[in-house]
Order: C-alpha cells, then structure tokens, then sequence
C-alpha cells in the first residue's frame, strides 16, 4: 500500500474515524485510500470508513470501493462503518446509531453555564498530553464503574499510547485544589473543520459536581479559539449519553451503520479447507454414542453458594480459569434463574488480547526476565514437564505433543506472570484441560442475552498482575515436578465444591496472595453489591476468593448457604 497524504484527509474529514493517524494508532492498521474512501487494514482484517471525503454516499459507490480494497488486502475479518449498508452487508448489522454534532458558535445553556461557573471556582482546567498516575486511576475507577462497549474500553486503554503516536490528541484536565483529577476528556483536533470528544471520565473517589459539565464548556470554548465549525461528540450509544449530549444542544446528525463479517476465502484457501473437512470426515455416519462421547464431558457445577438479602436471592460460584469438564448444563439452568451476571473482568476477545500485549512488554524499565533467576537444570526441567516427552522414541510411540510453546522464549521475552500462566496452561493443555469454567460462563450468559457486567477493568487487572511476587513464581516453577499431584487434588475438590481442600498445599500457587486475593475480596464485594442486593443476579469470581467472600457476604448481612 502507497502511503497516504494524512493532512488532505484532515482537510476533508467529515467523522471523528477520518482522524486517519489517531485510527492507525488505535488499531495498529496502516490507512489507505480506495477512491474518495478511507480504509484501515492490518495482516488480516480490514476496516472500512464509508463516510466519502469527496462527494456524496451511495451504498453501490461505496460497495464499489470495498471490493476494489479487498482486492488489495486479503483481509478475513471486516468490518465497516457508513450511512446505510450495502444490501449485501445488511445481514451482517451489529449496530445503528447517529453522530451528535454541536455547532461551534452556539451559546452555552444558561443553567450549564452556571454549573460550570460553581466548578471553575474550586477546579483548575489544564490540557495537555501528559497521561499520569491519576489518569491511569481515574480510567480504571471509571471503567470498573461504567458498563461499556468492548470498543470503547479499549479506547480507555490505549489513551496513554496513543497519546504518543497521534498528533492533535489531548487530555482536557480538571483538577481540585488537593491535585486530584476530578474529571478528564480526550480531545482530537486534528480534522480542520471539528474537534472531536472521544472519551470523557469523571471521579467518584474525588467528587466535584459539575466537573464534566467544566471541561465541555471548556472545549466548546478552545473548539472555537481554534476556528473549528463544530464539536464531533460522537454516538449516541444510549438514552443516558443521548440526553447529556443534547442538553447542550448537540444534534443528531449523519446516521451510522455498522457491519462485521468475514470475507469469503479465496478459491485456494476454499479448497484446503474443504480436503481438510474430507479427511477429517468420519468414513460411517457416527452413532449417537459417538457424537455424545464428542462433547465436552460434562459434570454438576458443586463450586456455588446461594445468597439471599430481603427476600431477593442470588448465586455466586467460584471458577477455574483452566479446567478438564464443562458445566453447560448447571450453567444454563442457572442462567434461566437470573437477569444479570458478573464476572471479574472482562473476557472477550479484545480484552484478552490486551493482556497479552501487556504480558509481552519487556521494556527496559520494567523487571528483568524470569528467566535470569532460572538455572540451566531448572529450565530444562520446566520444559521436560510442560513439553512432556519428545525425539524419535516419543513420537514413535505416539506421546509427543503437537506445537508445544519455547519455554525459553516465554521466560526470557515475557513479564514473569504471562510466562508463569502461559507455561502452566500449556502444561494443563497436554493433560487435556482444555475447558475454562469463566470463559464458559461467559460465552452462554451473552448467548442467553444476559446482562454482563465486570468488577474490575483490563488496567486493575494488569496491575494486579504485575503485582505478583517474583520468588512465588520461581517457586511454582521450580517443583514443576509436583503439578500432576496438584491437579489431581484440586480436580477432586472442584468437583465436590470443596474449596478449602482446594488449598494450602505445600505448592503454593503464585497468585494466591493477600495481593491477589486478600485486597481484591474488598473490591469485588462493593462492587458486586448493589446487583445481588437487587436479586436475580449470578456471580462469578475465582474459587480461591470464596474462602472470604463467603464470610463477608454473611457480615453484609446476606444468608449464605450450598447452591441448589
């Protein structure tokens, strides 16, 4: 791809997506253009922006030149953003909704002008491009506070780098006088004509009323020092967002569909996987004891106590993030019994990808490689273990295990906690656990059109990662020898529901800590609730913190007793 003239793009940008160098470092895409269209791709996908720089929209124009851009990228999963979808995207439609724009030039409603003024008088506003310490605070109180598109939490988690990587972003601060950030937006003026309101945060630990309504005054303000025409303030997303963006006067403006799909494959690729579909065929049709002996096995979900407060009733369960049964069948049954579920964080694909981008960041000022701490011995021990048996004899006889990970590449160019999980999960793949309680969960209460929401967001979870301790991990790995007895006891205990059998081996897993468990129990118990209080609510947190929830949730005044 020819590289493309950023500035002409702001010149006619027309939507916040047209912001070519903030979408590039957003996505980690590069930006080209296919006639008066811009597109943003990367190895195997492809965004399409289908908001014309030039002229005006047609769904068979921009049709036209999303074909003439998958020529160029052979992209798999797509996605695309425009007025109203082609025909042939309509079926693929996960979202509808209108741009607000707020004229430059308008005046500031008088009674949001007067809360603004009571604001000004004990907040100090400051822009700049600096992401500090309060910021990563107030993003994470926020973003554990506030249910949001996995789009937008990710936008909260890559402020701090894009910050860096796109000219025209800043930071639109309100501080009080004790200089804790009491609300914050992110900006983008790099489009000629508009300033875009990306993302907003305000405090609850550090109050101050009409602090958010301070800063958009503010930026209608340097929107207009700046000679822009009007205020991109993005989607409506939901009637709470619609009402605080029309009370200053915003107006919907131009619709927005999206769609996302995956590209049909090319012939060659057809092929393959249709001789792959052939040869992995059964040659008779399989009995129905074969295609249940397929499913996952199944067992009784026993890791679940019951909580009831005022006559509403909840449930909280403990999970396993790796595991070698599904619960399904317990999992739906329950989920028929509630409207909302919790998880500790959240656990879609994006999300995950996040961590384990934080988990590959080796930078210099971060902690050395586990792997300095490791002997030579002690290294090819690990890999003796995770790897299990390998060379002619084993392969031979049918014992080698496909595609095992380096061991020395996951502990000399990882944090110290992706190559622990990375390492231990690769261990519990070979033995077959290939379940994960949590990630069930999640899968079946979306696909049961549940309410989902997460205690705790990416960034607190990284930073609680990142706070394990080293000499626990080099414990861990250093008896490797002992983890077939380990699985095998908790194995049994999960089963019975049993948590304190569970643990206090003499092999002490690296995040059971007051860290990771002891400090987080406090946190997840206020913010779990206001849910269970209201009833109807399923809980889901890791087993270990059942020892003390359970406790504190009778404290909070909750019955708690073996689910049923």
């Amino acid at each position: 791809m020819s590289p493309v003239d950023i500035s002409t793009i702001l010149e006619k940008a027309t939507v916040p997506e047209h912001s070519a160098a903030f979408m590039a470092a957003m996505s980690g895409g590069e930006p080209f253009l296919e006639g008066a269209y811009l597109f943003i791709a990367a190895e195997e996908w492809l965004l399409a922006v289908g908001y014309p720089l030039e002229g005006g929209y047609t769904p068979e124009g921009f049709e036209e030149a999303l074909a003439g851009a998958l020529r160029r990228i052979r992209a798999r999963d797509c996605w695309a953003i425009c007025p109203a979808l082609p025909e042939r995207l309509q079926g693929f439609r996960r979202d509808r909704d209108q741009y607000y724009v707020l004229p430059a030039n308008g005046s500031v409603p008088g009674r949001l002008e007067r809360s603004a003024e009571r604001a000004a008088d004990v907040l100090i506003v400051e822009r700049s491009t600096a992401f500090t310490p309060a910021h990563r605070r107030l993003w994470a109180e926020f973003v554990a506070r506030v249910p949001l598109p996995a789009n937008v939490r990710e936008l909260f988690a890559r402020t701090e780098a894009v910050l860096q990587s796109a000219p025209g972003l800043s930071l639109l601060n309100a501080w009080d006088r004790n200089g804790n950030l009491a609300a914050c937006l992110l900006l983008d003026s790099a489009p000629r004509r508009f300033t875009s309101y990306l993302i907003g945060a305000h405090s609850r630990i550090h109050y101050t009323p009409h602090a958010s309504d301070l800063l958009f005054r503010e930026m209608i303000g340097i929107a207009r020092k700046e000679g822009k025409e009007f205020l991109h303030l993005g989607l409506g997303v939901n009637e709470s967002i619609r009402r605080f963006k029309t009370k200053w006067g915003a107006s919907p403006g131009v619709p927005y569909e999206m769609a996302e799909w995956q590209a049909e494959p090319q012939l060659r690729d057809a092929v393959s996987g249709f001789m792959r579909t052939l040869v992995s065929m059964p040659r008779e049709p399989m009995s129905k004891r074969e295609f249940m002996a397929s499913l996952p096995r199944q067992r009784k979900f026993a890791m679940l106590w019951e909580l009831e407060k005022g006559g509403r009733r909840s449930w909280i369960g403990g999970t396993a993030h790796f595991f070698c049964y599904s619960f399904e069948r317990s999992f739906r049954d329950l989920f028929e019994k509630v409207d909302t579920v919790l998880f500790e964080g959240p656990l879609d694909p994006e999300s995950l990808a996040q961590v384990s981008r934080a988990g590959r960041d080796t930078a210099p000022e971060r902690r050395p490689p586990i792997m300095d701490s490791l002997s030579e011995q002690e290294i090819r021990t690990l890999e003796r273990v995770v790897c299990g048996p390998r060379g002619f004899w084993a392969g031979l006889m049918g014992l080698e295990y496909p595609n095992p990970p380096d061991v020395r590449a996951l502990l000399s160019q990882t944090r110290p906690w992706m190559a622990f999980f990375s390492l231990w999960s690769s261990f519990l793949a070979r033995k077959g656990w290939t379940q994960s309680v949590d990630l069930e969960a999640w899968g079946l209460a979306h696909e049961m059109g549940k309410s989902v929401h997460c205690m705790e967001s990416i960034p607190e979870q990284i930073e609680t990662l990142e706070g394990i301790s080293i000499s626990r991990i080099l414990n861990f790995l250093r008896q490797c020898r002992k983890w077939n007895r380990y699985i095998e006891r908790n194995i049994r205990a999960y089963l019975k529901g049993d948590v304190e059998n569970m643990f206090g081996t003499s092999l002490e897993f690296p995040t059971r800590t007051e860290l990771v468990i002891g400090r987080r129990d406090a946190r997840f118990l206020e913010r779990m609730r206001p849910f269970i209080e209201q009833g109807r609510c399923a809980v889901f947190v890791g087993s270990a913190h059942m020892i003390n929830l359970c406790t504190m949730l009778a404290e909070a005044g909750f019955s708690v007793r073996r689910g049923r």
